[in-house]
């Protein structure tokens, strides 16, 4: 049976991007970010596809392409256009699917719908994204509880960074998730090294059972 899986994070740039290249191309799963906010440099769909080695048609193009690198919102408000949220539905497509938002869960898309809105609409399980540096345990505990408040399901969180043992086990006691494993920091970041850290890090039966 195909998965659908929402990756979510508790900030912008904390590694949202390269945990769904990472599962892109260990699940051959296809790729979608509904919103995409800031057009000058490779957009995260790009992103994807060179660290995924997917192929273009497992890219799915985004439902809304903003040149302003900044909160959806404002950036649509920038260019004059509002976000149609009722357009932000997830594709039909063959096999698995991942799907990125922008940002952190509680990113405004308009002036009055919430990223975490459209997740509540979805129904969706979510793999939360977290960094392992200081201030994870209270960004992340803070997101569980709000992805709660709204019964959305968390599959699990995925760290980025070093190694924070005690810190990591925290959030998964306090916060009642369970760990799906830790991407290091890589260099150099390529398809061929990051598919190594998911076969070393992560269990490949957490996300297909």
């Amino acid at each position: 049976m195909s998965k659908i899986f929402v990756i979510v994070g508790t900030d912008t740039n904390v590694g949202k991007t390269i945990v769904s290249a990472m599962l892109v191309g260990a699940l051959g799963a296809s790729y979608w970010k509904p919103v995409q906010s800031g057009l000058e440099d490779e957009t995260d769909s790009q992103t994807v596809a060179r660290l995924s080695g997917a192929s273009p048609d497992r890219i799915i193009p985004e439902a809304w392409r903003l040149r302003l690198p900044a909160s959806p919102h404002i950036s649509a408000r920038a260019e004059g256009v509002e976000i149609d949220v009722a357009r932000l539905g997830p594709p039909v497509c063959d096999g698995d699917l991942i799907i990125e938002t922008a940002g952190g869960v509680m990113v405004p898309l308009t002036d009055d719908v919430l990223t975490i809105d459209v997740l509540a609409r979805w129904r969706l399980p979510v793999i939360l994204v977290a960094r392992t540096a200081l201030g994870t345990i209270n960004h992340s505990l803070l997101t569980i509880e709000a992805l709660r408040r709204r019964d959305i399901s968390i599959h699990g969180i995925a760290f980025v960074g070093d190694e924070e043992a005690q810190a990591q086990r925290t959030i998964a006691s306090i916060g009642g998730v369970r760990i799906l494993g830790r991407l290091p920091f890589l260099s150099p970041l390529t398809q061929k090294t990051l598919q190594a850290a998911f076969d070393a890090s992560f269990a490949r039966a957490d996300f297909v059972s």
